[in-house]
This record gives structure tokens, C-alpha cells and sequence, in this order.
């Protein structure tokens, strides 16, 4: 007998599992079980993707739907994982509460490097892991070391064809595969998440402006964050559309539409803040977009790769500069959006949609950036980063890297060249102490 158990937190996710199965991705099981895991901050009070407006079209890929978050109660998913001498009791309380028995079982997993899938893939310590990724952030390096002993049981990276030719980095450093989920089958199962009878406003080809509250999770200020909002909107209406949707994240606080709506009204815009949570691709089907405009969604990557929809970005170079750490998971997402697609203010540009890189430059820059962001993780691109560093050195490029990173692994591109010798000479490094320690002492004097 042998089990797949399918962890998943959003219904996004759980449309790419669907699309996924629904190609052949997975071997046959005698079980097949959707272990959903609400990451919310308060799980309590928030409702899990098996309560979203859809869900149950995606239901019957799985014979069984289980709540992780009543499983650990009252621990929290994202922030629990259980000691290392617990492990073999927890995978015995598991496998009761799950009635695994003594079953094989397989884990397919989102974000192995932080739990909750962490977690499962070390309580359940022989089996085999298959990761899905349905975001940009596949094409970036894995955000922390994992434990070789589960590391080296992932076989593959299920990933959707966001950015065609482009190859994730997640997990390379185990020589972990990419496995392409079939777009037409991804695109398939979204149509079902679609009923005509949604209560969705009947709006065609209307300008769709996706929020994403980039200062919950403290990217941006709130301020920041509603004049992105606002620029959208005018660079939309400078284009000449007079039809906007505001499609704001579920979590963000209403002032950010009041804003919107006060200058819709100045701009002469009929706007329309979506306030049924759905999925942008809905929308996607539903509206037929004359243009998508965001920050650096995923929904700006699927709106273009899957539903050949125009697209444009908007202040991407300022979440290059504030950005914290360089490490930050969310810095592949940035540069692929900023570096691929264009500028909203640049109207010739977003007309005729001209990307900014081709497949094979963006490649170069995302390994360059991620050996940058995880030079412990992915040593063996060092050379590769060098190389291209060395070649490209113009503020197009370099504003996609820290002087300061540069420096600190003694990059092409940190300090002068005629300087370079400083960092690693021992004799200057000294005096340079003693000359701070003596302009302290001068200025308590």
C-alpha cells in the first residue's frame, strides 16, 4: 500500500496538484491525501483553502482532506517543527491519526526549506519527496541549507513554465531536476474555478491592477504601498484605459481602495475593487484583461506565458533598492519582473510589449543574483558570477546587485579595482583600527 500525502496552503497550489495529477505527473497510489495548511498569521479566524470559492472543483483529486492545523494543534504550521528525539513518536501519532499504518508514503511538498513542509519531510524520514513550486520563486536559490537527509530524497521541482526556457535553481545544489507542469492542463483546471455564475462583476477587457500588500510583509511602507497603487492607475488611464479593476490582496486594509477611488474620480476612471477573493487567472478568463499592471506578482508571469495577455510592472527599481536582506526570497521574483517586462510609464514599450532581456541573458543574470543571494548554498556558480559580473558592468545590470554584497565576496563590480587588495591585507586592515580607535578616542576628548 502506498500513500501520497499532498501538502498545500493555497488554492494556487492546490491547482497546480490538480493540474499536475491530471497529466500523469504521479505514479499510481492507493491513497491520495490534501493535507491543507492554513499559514495564516491567525489561522483561527481566517479561512482555509478548503473553504475558497472553488475548492470543491478541485476536491475530487484526492480521497481524503486533512487539516494539518487540527493535527498540531495548538501549535502553529509555519512556525513548529518538532525535536529531533520526538521524531519517531510523531511520525507514529501521525500515522494513527491518519491511518497510515505501516503503509509506504510519498510527500509532495510546497517550500521545503521552511515548515511546514520541513517538518513532514523529517518526521517521515524514508520517504520520497517530490517538491512543487507555483510561484517565481522556484527560479531562485533555496532560501536556507537543508539537511542532506532530506534534501537527497527530493527527486524533482514540479514547476509551472512561467518564464519558458528559463531553469529554477531551487534545490540544484542536491542536483534536483525541474519537471514542467503542462501548461494547457494548468490552464484546464483554472477554467473550472471559473462558473459563470461567481457573482464576479460582468466587466470586459477592463485595465486589472493586482495588489499584493507588500507592507505586511514589511517590503514597503503603508504609504509606499498605496502610492504604488495610485501610479498604477494613472499609468493605466495615461495609456488611455477608462474601464480599471482593482483586484486588491485579501489581507490589505480598505484605505488602500479609498485612495484608488479618490483618484479614479479626479482621473475620470470607472473603477471597480474586486471584493470576492479569487484567483487573478479567473479574471484572466472572466474579463479578458486589455492589460494586467503589478509589482512583481506571479500573476503578471502567467498572465503573459499562459494567457499571452499584455502586461507592464510598476516599482520594481525601488523594491531593488529596499529590498532586506540581499537574501530576501523575494529578490528573483523582483529581477525577473524588472528585467523581462515592461515599465508602465514607458507607454511604447508596453504597447508593443518589449521585453527587456532574452531567455538566455535572464538566465545569466538570475544564477548571477543567485549565487549572490546564496553564495553557501550554490558555491559552484562562483565562476559564473564572476564571469558575468566582469562583462556586464552598467547600472541596467548592476542595479540588480549590492556594492556592498560585491564586496563581501569579493565580486567583480564592489570596490575599485585599485583597492581591491585592502579586504585581504592584514597590515592595512590593522592600522586602519588603530586609526578608528584613535578618532574615537580624539572625539570622547
Amino acid at each position: 500500500m502506498t500513500t501520497q500525502i499532498f501538502q498545500a496552503s493555497t488554492l494556487y497550489g492546490t491547482a497546480t496538484l490538480a493540474a499536475a495529477l491530471d497529466s500523469g505527473c504521479f505514479r499510481p497510489a492507493d491513497r491520495r491525501i490534501l493535507l491543507v495548511c492554513n499559514n495564516s498569521t491567525t489561522p483561527e479566524t481566517t479561512p482555509g483553502l478548503d473553504q475558497a470559492p472553488g475548492f470543491e472543483q478541485l476536491r475530487d483529486r484526492f480521497d481524503e482532506v486533512i487539516s494539518y492545523n487540527e493535527t498540531i494543534h495548538p501549535f502553529h504550521p509555519g512556525g513548529w517543527a518538532p525535536r529531533v528525539d520526538d521524531m519517531p513518536l510523531w511520525e507514529r501519532f501521525l500515522r494513527h491519526e491518519w491511518q497510515l499504518g505501516d503503509e509506504d508514503v510519498e510527500l509532495i511538498v510546497e517550500s521545503i526549506q521552511v515548515n511546514p513542509a520541513l517538518a513532514l519531510g523529517q518526521i517521515f524520514n524514508g520517504a520520497p519527496v517530490t517538491v512543487y513550486a507555483d510561484g517565481l520563486m522556484s527560479y531562485g536559490p533555496t532560501r536556507n541549507k537543508i539537511d542532506p537527509l532530506v534534501g537527497t530524497r527530493v527527486d524533482r521541482v514540479l514547476h509551472l513554465d512561467l518564464v519558458p526556457g528559463l531553469t529554477p535553481l531551487l534545490l540544484t545544489e542536491f542536483g534536483v531536476p525541474g519537471e514542467i507542469v503542462p501548461t494547457a492542463a494548468f490552464t484546464k483546471v483554472l477554467a473550472e474555478l471559473a462558473p459563470v455564475d461567481d457573482g464576479l462583476p460582468e466587466i470586459e477587457e477592463p485595465a486589472l491592477l493586482l495588489g499584493q500588500y507588500l507592507s505586511a510583509l514589511e517590503i514597503l511602507t503603508v504609504e509606499q504601498e498605496e502610492n504604488l497603487h495610485v501610479r498604477m492607475l494613472r499609468g493605466a488611464a495615461a495609456l488611455g484605459h477608462t474601464t480599471v479593476v482593482f483586484k486588491p490582496h485579501p489581507s490589505a486594509p480598505a484605505s488602500f481602495t479609498r485612495s484608488l477611488e479618490q483618484e479614479a474620480e479626479k482621473l475620470k476612471v470607472e473603477l471597480t475593487v474586486l471584493d470576492t477573493p479569487v484567483l487573478a487567472e479567473v479574471l484572466y478568463q472572466r474579463t479578458r484583461p486589455a492589460l494586467v499592471v503589478g509589482c512583481f506578482s506571479t500573476a503578471l508571469l502567467t498572465a503573459s506565458a499562459l494567457y499571452g495577455l499584455p502586461v507592464a510592472r510598476v516599482g520594481t527599481e525601488l523594491l531593488l533598492e529596499q529590498l532586506a536582506p540581499y537574501e530576501n526570497s523575494n529578490r528573483i521574483p523582483v529581477t525577473i519582473v524588472d528585467a523581462l517586462l515592461p515599465e508602465l510609464s514607458d507607454q511604447a514599450a508596453v504597447r508593443e510589449q518589449r521585453r527587456g532581456m532574452d531567455v538566455e541573458a535572464l538566465g545569466a543574470l538570475v544564477r548571477a543574483v543567485g549565487f549572490a543571494m546564496q553564495p553557501k548554498v550554490l558555491p559552484g556558480l562562483r565562476p559564473e558570477a564572476e564571469s558575468y559580473l566582469a562583462r556586464h558592468q552598467n547600472p541596467r545590470t548592476l542595479r540588480y546587485f549590492k556594492r556592498r554584497r560585491l564586496t563581501s565576496l569579493a565580486l567583480p563590480g564592489g570596490v575599485p579595482a585599485q583597492l581591491a587588495f585592502i579586504p585581504r591585507n592584514a597590515t592595512v586592515r590593522r592600522v586602519a583600527r588603530k586609526a578608528r580607535s584613535l578618532r574615537r578616542g580624539t572625539a570622547r576628548g
